[in-house]
């Protein structure tokens, strides 16, 4: 089964072909105008091959951003002679596709792993907290932290939200979050340290 007959899509005729394969040829010169072009007619495809592939929408659009991306980097790069530009594209386009699963996936279990092997991590935290400081020394050990660490750290701990809660809230990426709060947590013991 050909990629066309998968997405129900009629496959391009020479003349399509060639109208694409000439816009990636501007789009190599440097032409704005023809990378557009190019995205309009084709955007459709690679976005419905990327959601296939990737479930999660935002990870989805950020695939098909990082797709186009490639394109207007490497359009020099096609060769008529070895396929069609839909081809070429969506060749990117699954590879792109692949490698962020995979990314994704590998973040996943990295916090996994540091969730397994320092369960309590925040509770050391907080317990120096308790120990050493009071709301005025709390605040400017906050300080410490920046704006998106602080944020996600207020909410979990203060605002007792789960992670996940967060991300729903904050319209950020569980991981994102998670990588937040346990780099927030990792800097604010050092400067708990430093202080006691």
């Amino acid at each position: 089964m050909t990629l066309f007959a998968e997405q129900n899509v009629p496959p391009p005729t020479d003349q399509a072909r060639d109208f694409l394969a000439g816009l990636l040829l501007r789009t190599a010169q440097g032409d704005h105008q023809a990378f557009s072009e190019f995205y309009l007619r084709t955007s459709r495809q690679v976005t419905g091959l990327v959601q296939r592939v990737i479930i999660d929408r935002e990870l989805s659009e950020e695939a098909v951003q990082e797709i186009y991306i490639v394109v207007w980097q490497d359009a020099a790069k096609y060769q008529p002679t070895t396929g069609t530009p839909t081809a070429w594209l969506m060749t990117i386009a699954h590879r792109r596709a692949v490698d962020k699963v995979r990314s994704n996936q590998s973040s996943r279990n990295r916090d996994h792993r540091w969730a397994a092997t320092a369960p309590n991590a925040h509770d050391g935290v907080l317990d120096a907290v308790a120990d050493k400081m009071d709301a005025r020394n709390l605040i400017a050990s906050l300080a410490c932290l920046s704006a998106l660490q602080r944020e996600s750290i207020v909410l979990a701990y203060f605002g007792s939200l789960t992670y996940r809660e967060i991300s729903v809230k904050l319209c950020v990426p569980l991981p994102t979050i998670k990588s937040r709060i346990r780099d927030g947590l990792q800097r604010l013991r050092t400067q708990l340290e430093s202080v006691g």
